[in-house]
């Protein structure tokens, strides 16, 4: 269940513990429970109720719930007195993600407020604060009471500041794309898969001048570079109705990019994942309404904003949305390779890859003027 395996800590802040241990993805309540005994030493085992969450392709994610004790008197489900996520990391997923960088990312953010807080890391994973609410739906995304808080709240977001001014403020978008090219294999393990890939996906050297030509074109849009969070599908998305507040959360790929693409990459999630359907991809009106919030809160108050800045955000922002479709579908093809999750990862990827195609043209023939 539990192995040890070297300190890690890679000068990650002390003030998250560090354990050596390695949870196998087979057995997480398992694993869990020995690390709830070190950063939650006083919980009882048998008042602990495990929630095994399903969302996610990528990782694990478990909820520990800790239940208070038995009252003569309760009548139902008692609400639980303190509540730990951990995630353990994919299998091979340490190929795509810096996770001492992730660590930054959540402590950055939960200082200003816009992330939980962070328990633990250990060898494959975190144990983090769990935040109060439900995850967004293809439905919900278009509330009236939702949207305009993921709005305000990623305007929030890119306007942080990283710790290390020195950091730099380049675009992850090349680099990530060059790093996963470079993971997607000639040949497929599985034959099956290899088969079904190639029916789609051009080469990996057509891929990349695909890709070369299309970030050389988007360049030209000047969309800024800001801190973002790079994957904000709808289940990074954590709505308390109560609190009228929305939270991120899985701060993996978050790094300074481009502002459009990080909306564009919201945009392109209304779809949905394990249903996915395009015909929820956001209106031109709805839009246009989205991206005025969000501008009146990243320019503030002081800056008035005018019909043509939304305009030139809806261009940058639709012709991001395409990076957004070939980023993931070369990460899906990765994940097909290396992934025990039970998901058709070729089918997401097939799916975002035939998007890009049948959008490119639609959406680089936008234009605003100055």
């Amino acid at each position: 269940m539990l192995e040890r395996t070297e300190d890690c800590t890679n000068g990650v802040r002390t003030d998250v513990q560090q354990l050596s241990l390695v949870v196998r993805e087979q057995a997480v309540v398992e694993g869990a429970t020995e690390i709830l005994k070190v950063i939650r030493p006083d919980w009882q085992r048998d008042n602990v109720r495990f929630k095994l969450f399903t969302d996610g392709i990528t990782n694990k994610l478990v909820g520990c719930f800790k239940q208070p004790d038995e009252s003569d008197d309760s009548q139902g489900t008692p609400e639980p007195e303190d509540v730990v996520l951990i995630r353990v990391y994919g299998n091979k997923t340490d190929l795509l993600i810096d996770r001492r960088k992730e660590t930054e990312n959540i402590q950055l953010l939960h200082r200003y407020g816009y992330a939980p807080a962070l328990y633990a890391t250990f060898a494959n994973g975190l144990a983090y604060e769990y935040v109060p609410g439900v995850t967004l739906t293809p439905d919900t995304c278009h509330s009236d009471a939702v949207w305009p808080l993921v709005a305000r709240r990623m305007a929030q977001m890119h306007k942080v500041r990283p710790d290390d001014p020195s950091a730099g403020n380049e675009a992850a978008l090349p680099a990530k794309l060059d790093q996963f090219l470079r993971l997607v294999p000639n040949c497929f393990s599985d034959t099956v898969k290899n088969e079904r890939v190639w029916q789609v996906f051009p080469s990996v050297a057509e891929l990349r001048d695909e890709f070369d030509a299309l970030y050389a074109r988007l360049l030209t849009t000047d969309s800024p570079v800001v801190f973002c969070h790079n994957d904000l599908l709808l289940g990074n998305v954590i709505y308390d109705e109560a609190r009228s507040r929305v939270t991120f959360i899985d701060y993996e790929y978050a790094a300074p990019n481009h502002q459009a693409f990080d909306i564009g990459n919201h945009f392109t999630e209304f779809a949905g994942i394990d249903d996915i359907d395009y015909g929820r991809y956001p209106t031109h009106q709805f839009q246009l309404r989205w991206l005025r919030v969000y501008l009146e809160e990243y320019l503030g108050e002081s800056v008035p904003v005018t019909d043509s800045a939304v305009q030139r955000l809806y261009v940058q922002v639709n012709q991001y949305a395409l990076a957004s479709h070939f980023l993931w579908a070369i990460w899906a093809l990765i994940q097909a390779e290396h992934s025990t999750i039970d998901f058709d990862f070729i089918q997401f990827g097939a799916a975002r890859f035939l998007e890009y195609r049948r959008r490119k043209e639609e959406f680089l023939a936008l234009r605003f003027t100055n």
